[in-house]
């Protein structure tokens, strides 16, 4: 019997956990759309290596900010693969700063990309989800936005609003039999961090009950197990082990 595969969208796929998400999720059998915006080279990259290891790809250029961006992007994915199961909201930046010092320009762009990207997403593939009455959407979010971090006013505020806009998507769209859920990665030396000092990697590590970063391989697992489940929504599970 033929059985349509399952489509995932990512968000900032091209490189960091968005690349390993687009790695794992194919090699579960899943069609990816791999959303980039500047990183044209990485994205393609990936698409590449899921193509050559014989899954489907395909690279979507948009910025997640713009909500007509998006929408053409959702409509491209479907006019191919027709619906979309599994949205992952990754797209994210960091610009920090002491509060101060945060100039109003980085503050609106850091909101725009943790936060307003996932509503553009979400208002976005949520109609079509209704419809079929299924489909999963996970929102990466961060340790920031549940404990706040000194220096990244912005980025904690978008964080926070994430795990807001999961919980409350999450009741919305409930009935609908669609699950919306938040992951908390963790520390990973991802490129958003490549601009931190050596002794405040350490100091994040050393704060880790386990004094070890995490493991960016494990997070892809975890968020890939947690899109096969079917009864669960609204949470937020923390694999970080700060404290």
């Amino acid at each position: 019997m033929f059985v349509m595969k399952k489509v995932v969208l990512i968000t900032g796929a091209s490189r960091g956990l968005g690349r390993m998400l687009a790695l794992r999720f194919s090699a579960g059998g899943f069609r990816v759309a791999a959303n980039y915006f500047r990183s044209k080279d990485a994205a393609l990259a990936v698409v590449s290596k899921i193509v050559d290891s014989g899954g489907e790809a395909i690279p979507l250029c948009a910025d997640v900010r713009s909500s007509v961006e998006v929408n053409s992007m959702i409509d491209a994915i479907c006019e191919r693969w027709g619906l979309i199961d599994v949205l992952i909201n990754n797209a994210g930046i960091t610009k920090d700063n002491i509060l101060p010092k945060v100039k109003i320009e980085d503050w609106e762009e850091t909101i725009a990309t943790n936060l307003t990207s996932a509503f553009n997403t979400s208002r976005a593939v949520s109609e079509s989800m209704v419809k079929k009455k299924s489909g999963h959407i996970i929102n990466i979010s961060s340790w920031s936005g549940l404990k706040g971090k000194a220096g990244q006013a912005a980025y904690s505020a978008a964080k926070a609003g994430l795990i807001g806009l999961t919980k409350s998507a999450a009741l919305e769209l409930g009935e609908f039999n669609i699950q919306v859920n938040a992951v908390l990665p963790g520390f990973m030396r991802t490129d958003m961090v490549q601009n931190l000092s050596g002794s405040a990697k350490d100091k994040v590590i050393s704060s880790n009950i386990l004094k070890q970063e995490q493991d960016i391989s494990e997070v892809a697992e975890f968020v890939y197990n947690l899109s096969l489940m079917k009864n669960i929504s609204g949470q937020v599970f923390n694999l970080d082990s700060r404290v």
